[in-house]
């Protein structure tokens, strides 16, 4: 078998670990499980990148059939959604009035709506999509630590009084955008995080880095800040269900057909042998 057909096999063994399968109904399962455990989700429809105008307004059917959903089922669970899915490739009016309405539909239900983030390219826009709706409140954003502009990105939306997702970031980047290893991504998340502790009144950390993790906690105790832990489904599960015992964790659940970027962006974020051990043979 050749190194291509390996990589394919791999890809897939690890996708089935990571997503929740192809529904609605597949997510909503496995949050249920995860509530148990007093773990909540972050529910994603699979997707980005989209310029067809019809997939897009699918995947704004599918998140309003979601926030339903979960409210129905009153599961401890938000949704995460990607701009390039919902419009921001195709132009800015179809992207503004699709978050509009998942936004309002989702503060009718009580449900929070993150804002992923994608390449950098589109990082200024989908700062702009997201304060857009952020009046209508019960919304966050997520940020990257490996994007150089990220420090000064918080310190603006701060401002606004937003709601931060720290996370390191998995996307391709040019130097010149990003720090070029993962040590500087770090260095640039505890910073962030160091800012959000004295800046932020609640954000959550989302992250596998076990030492970010202690110190977060640590810092925890002498704030007064509503701190929550996010973490892949999949990765470090059983971690995160101890974790879960004393603080708020959440498990980022994606869902749908469209599994092969973000699997593949995953085996390149992961390209620590340990993780992806775990991966595959710790407990869900």
């Amino acid at each position: 078998m050749s190194i291509t057909g390996i990589s394919g096999i791999l890809e897939k063994a690890l996708a089935g670990r990571w997503i929740a399968g192809e529904k609605i109904e597949d997510a909503l399962e496995i949050t249920e499980r995860m509530n148990l455990r007093n773990t909540g989700s972050i529910i994603n429809y699979l997707g980005e990148s989209i310029t067809d105008k019809k997939k897009s307004n699918e995947a704004l059917e599918k998140y309003m059939e979601l926030i339903s959903a979960i409210n129905k089922k009153k599961l401890k669970a938000s949704i995460a959604v990607k701009p390039t899915q919902i419009g921001l490739s195709i132009d800015w009016k179809t992207a503004s009035v699709n978050y509009s309405k998942i936004v309002s539909h989702a503060r009718k239900k009580n449900v929070f709506v993150w804002m992923d983030m994608e390449e950098s390219i589109y990082t200024e826009r989908s700062i702009a999509l997201y304060l857009s709706g952020a009046r209508n409140g019960n919304t966050g954003i997520c940020i990257q630590s490996y994007l150089r502009r990220s420090l000064h990105d918080v310190k603006s939306l701060l401002e606004e009084g937003s709601i931060i997702r720290l996370v390191k970031g998995a996307y391709k980047e040019d130097s010149s955008s990003a720090f070029p290893t993962r040590a500087e991504a770090t260095a640039n998340f505890a910073s962030i995080m160091s800012l959000l502790f004295k800046n932020s009144e609640r954000f959550m950390v989302a992250t596998h880095d076990k030492g970010l993790i202690e110190k977060a906690i640590k810092m925890s105790k002498k704030s007064e800040a509503e701190i929550s832990f996010g973490m892949l489904n999949g990765i470090m599960n059983g971690y995160a269900y101890e974790l879960a015992k004393n603080h708020d964790v959440y498990l980022y659940l994606p869902f749908g057909k469209e599994w092969v970027a973000y699997g593949y962006r995953r085996l390149k974020e992961l390209r620590n042998s340990i993780l992806i051990a775990r991966s595959l043979f710790s407990k869900q």
